[in-house]
């Protein structure tokens, strides 16, 4: 039987601190999602994932339980991604798609009868992708926690500071900014 979070929280500041890794391996996957999804960089992405963990574990006597680990560990990991974005507002951004993973890595894998279905599944999941990335940080973040991370209006409040009120705004003007960008990208298309 797998050990829950908070058990594996009393077991590591009992000083089995091996048993820390259980969690790192547990929302190591996810995190590298989100932060990819914020800072749209795999090897920052890793590197802030890392430094994230780390912060998290210094400070796991700080950690009262108020909330589920995984919702404080991405609170960690939110700042320390929104750190790095600041510091690189300074310098000039760079988006590059192919540092980003396929939106069809957080779809759950369909049976699908053939290859051309296939194709096009990620041919949409890649436009998808693709565009998410060109939303503004607040609606990208919001849309990520929410869809990918599937976390609650609460959770995501507690992650990103805001009011529960203001990730739902964000959340409803990224769908309807993404849905206008797919439109459009869609009907450029067909006219092509």
């Amino acid at each position: 039987m797998q050990a829950n979070d908070r058990e594996i929280l009393r077991q590591v500041r009992d000083g089995d601190v091996r048993q820390y890794a259980v969690l790192v391996d547990r929302y190591k996957d996810r995190a590298l999602t989100l932060a990819l999804r914020v800072v749209r960089n795999r090897e920052e992405a890793e590197e802030l994932v890392q430094d994230a963990f780390v912060r998290a574990y210094h400070n796991l006597r700080s950690f009262r339980g108020d909330s589920a680990f995984r919702t404080w560990f991405y609170r960690i990991l939110y700042n320390v991604c929104m750190s790095q974005i600041r510091q690189r507002a300074r310098r000039e951004p760079v988006l590059r798609l192919e540092d980003q993973p396929a939106m069809s890595e957080s779809i759950p894998d369909r049976k699908m009868s053939s290859a051309l279905e296939q194709l096009e599944q990620k041919e949409i999941a890649d436009i998808l992708s693709g565009e998410l990335l060109k939303l503004p940080d607040k609606y990208r973040t919001a849309l990520t926690l929410f869809y990918t991370e599937q976390m609650s209006y609460e959770e995501m409040s507690e992650i990103t500071g805001l009011s529960v009120g203001t990730v739902k705004t964000h959340l409803f003007r990224g769908r309807n900014l993404l849905r206008e960008k797919l439109v459009t990208r869609l009907q450029e298309e067909v006219l092509l």
